[in-house]
């Protein structure tokens, strides 16, 4: 049994905000029906690298999940949702602010054949405000929230995050919020609408760089990899590469000194005495570290930081990390067989539950996989769902091969 066996989830998300929001309440045993239109589904579905004509990208945050093709323009089609919206425990969407409203298949109206739906909405800036009607998505967010002012190197121009930051912080509160909001349903037998933005969801992370400019009215510049509060806690230059290096209380400064680079004067040094001395002189002590850790290769000084027990290690690229055996022990990477495009590789399970483990159970589906299974288990007869697909209400791109077929 799985933490959240018997929830059922409508998702009428795409690209990743919404679909990683889904994929984690999937990951932890929630039955999600992506609803999808058609012929080309989620957005994300057109997303290279393509094998066998489908996507790899959409495949990994859509695992686990049905997929319904679903016109919900068409009046039939419409009549399909709320039919599945009556048995559903929550349902997301992260359409444009009022978008689900000319739809009809808002929260309103879900509540009224449903009352005790739990209905989250993810936007761009969120549903209400000035900016509300505007549409958002990840590079915007982090436009928007000063993010990209605050990444890159000093004097640089504004960098984008390597990751869609902005998506996946909205998915996770999203995701949280439904979380919670379940737990009062279970107690309270209510449910509720909740929603949440990618604009919120970053600024909800900026939590030292609030505290630094509410406090002391400091703007949050580009630093590099350096930390804003603390040195040496950075990325420095070795003979091959990068090292890390997290040594930003007194104690592991010490240790850093004596064991780590060898330079034991650094401790009285009046530069360097404490924590903010050496912040005052961050440019100067960036300059003397990397004098000594260039002579060396990366490995040479992971193996003596570990021995000094000063918390470090290397600057991977990505191909490197995925094939650590760290990262292979840990189950990070694994392997399932996607019905179309074969065996393929995903992202493992973040969270390790001892007494409800969790698992990839089925890959990303193909568009409209799900559907008869789905108008099936609503009660529609084989008629009716011929009907549904002779009339263009509903899709499957590849109904010869399901088994038996």
């Amino acid at each position: 049994m799985l933490p959240l066996d018997g929830v059922k989830i409508l998702d009428m998300t795409q690209f990743l905000a919404g679909p990683y929001c889904t994929m984690v309440l999937a990951d932890m045993g929630a039955e999600v029906t992506k609803i999808e239109r058609f012929p080309s589904g989620d957005d994300s579905r057109r997303l290279a690298p393509f094998v066998n004509g489908e996507s790899y990208c959409a495949a990994i945050p859509n695992r686990n999940k049905k997929s319904l093709a679903l016109d919900l323009k068409h009046p039939r089609g419409k009549e399909v949702f709320f039919r599945l919206a009556e048995r559903a425990d929550v349902i997301i969407e992260n359409f444009r602010p009022g978008t689900t409203r000319k739809l009809g298949v808002d929260y309103d109206a879900v509540k009224a054949v449903n009352p005790d739906i739990i209905y989250c909405s993810i936007s761009g800036f969120g549903q209400t405000g000035p900016l509300a009607h505007q549409g958002g998505f990840d590079i915007i967010a982090q436009g928007f929230t000063g993010l990209m002012r605050m990444t890159g190197e000093p004097g640089g121009r504004p960098a984008k995050v390597g990751i869609a930051i902005a998506d996946l912080a909205a998915g996770n509160a999203a995701a949280q919020g439904i979380l919670a909001a379940y737990v009062h349903r279970l107690r309270t037998g209510k449910g509720q609408y909740l929603e949440t933005s990618l604009v919120d969801a970053v600024l909800a992370w900026t939590v030292w760089e609030s505290g630094a400019y509410f406090g002391g009215g400091e703007l949050p510049e580009a630093t590099g990899t350096r930390h804003r509060r603390s040195t040496p806690y950075q990325a420095y230059r070795t003979q091959d590469g990068y090292v890390t290096v997290g040594a930003g209380n007194q104690r592991l400064w010490e240790r850093f000194c004596r064991q780590v680079i060898e330079r034991p004067e650094w401790i009285e040094d009046p530069r360097f005495l404490d924590l903010g001395l050496r912040m005052r002189h961050i440019d100067t002590l960036e300059r003397e570290i990397e004098a000594i850790t260039v002579q060396r290769p990366t490995a040479y000084w992971v193996a003596k930081l570990d021995e000094a027990g000063v918390p470090g290690g290397p600057v991977y690229r990505y191909d490197e990390v995925l094939a650590h055996p760290h990262v292979q022990a840990r189950e990070m990477v694994v392997e399932l067989d996607h019905p179309i495009m074969g065996r393929m590789r995903s992202l493992g399970l973040p969270v390790k539950f001892q007494g409800t483990p969790l698992s990839i159970r089925t890959p990303g589906p193909w568009l409209g996989q799900h559907t008869t299974e789905t108008l099936r288990e609503a009660g529609y007869s084989a008629e009716e769902i011929q009907a549904l697909y002779d009339q263009g209400v509903v899709y499957d791109k590849y109904p010869d091969r399901h088994a038996g077929a």
